[in-house]
């Protein structure tokens, strides 16, 4: 039997929390949870963690650091994930880490993170060890006595300072900015817009992303009497968005056109837009 299958110490995926929140985003979470529970950091009633992305790019090879950096991100922005500076140099700018237990709770149907097992071993390096941090050693089988309780899944949590704080539901605060820029009453409730939004999220695109996709698109389409009506969710954050965001800014042709400059006119096809519903 080929020793691939058997030699290493393997990361737990839970099915269930990958179908919720995205397969990438369910196997960093899960691995940040297991070493949160031997941390002996608590502030402010909390337990954290710190590391470097090299770092845990040690930890899950697999990815490069930039897609580790961004699966984190997709993790804070949804509100799962928080993070500080908790360093005692200000020039130290290595980010520490905990998980918001209630909002996890807070997901329909969810998994209870108690009832698995856990992503690393004793076999596995310790993310810790390059912090200068002592070595973590668990007993797994004093792991199986865990209890809700110890996993913190049931404690109120404490208020957050400035510094932790989150940032607002990533829904809200995009379809927020859509209707600033567009001048338009998008719902952050509707069915399709939140299916839109989390599919994005959930391949790894931040936010931000959804903000640089809205300002191209609006200075480019906004005043044109045509193009404006496809300033929607609909075909901004469709099949396409990945395209929009990588886009080079471009002049709108009208205000070309009243500088007295040329311009050639994009042939514009159906097929460069998302007007129909995705699967």
């Amino acid at each position: 039997m080929t020793k691939l299958l058997i030699n290493e110490a393997p990361i737990m995926i839970i099915p269930s929390l990958a179908v919720k929140m995205g397969l990438n985003e369910a196997i960093v979470l899960q691995q940040i949870h297991y070493w949160i529970q031997s941390s002996s950091h608590v502030i402010e009633g909390r337990k954290w963690i710190f590391n470097t992305y090299k770092d845990w790019q040690k930890q899950m090879p697999f990815w490069s650091e930039s897609t580790i950096k961004r699966i984190i991100r997709s993790l804070e922005e949804q509100g799962f994930l928080i993070s500080a500076n908790w360093n005692k140099l200000k020039l130290d700018k290595t980010k520490w880490y905990t998980i918001d237990y209630q909002q996890l709770e807070a997901m329909k149907e969810g998994p209870a993170l108690t009832e698995t097992a856990n992503p690393t071993t004793q076999g596995q390096a310790d993310p810790f060890a390059t912090s200068g941090q002592s070595s973590v050693q668990t007993d797994l089988s004093e792991m199986s006595d865990w209890t809700t309780e110890e996993f913190g899944l049931t404690q109120t949590i404490p208020e957050i300072t400035s510094e932790t704080t989150t940032e607002k539901k990533p829904i809200v605060d995009i379809v927020d900015y859509l209707n600033a820029k567009t001048d338009a009453n998008y719902k952050s409730g509707t069915k399709k817009t939140n299916q839109l939004i989390q599919t994005r999220l959930r391949e790894g695109f931040t936010v931000e992303d959804f903000k640089k996709v809205i300002d191209l698109k609006t200075a480019e389409w906004l005043h044109d009497p045509h193009m404006s009506t496809y300033l929607r969710p609909e075909t901004l954050f469709g099949n396409k968005f990945e395209s929009y965001l990588n886009q080079k800014p471009q002049a709108n042709p009208l205000f070309e056109k009243r500088r007295g400059q040329t311009s050639n006119k994009q042939t514009l096809n159906e097929e460069d837009f998302d007007l129909d519903d995705e699967a």
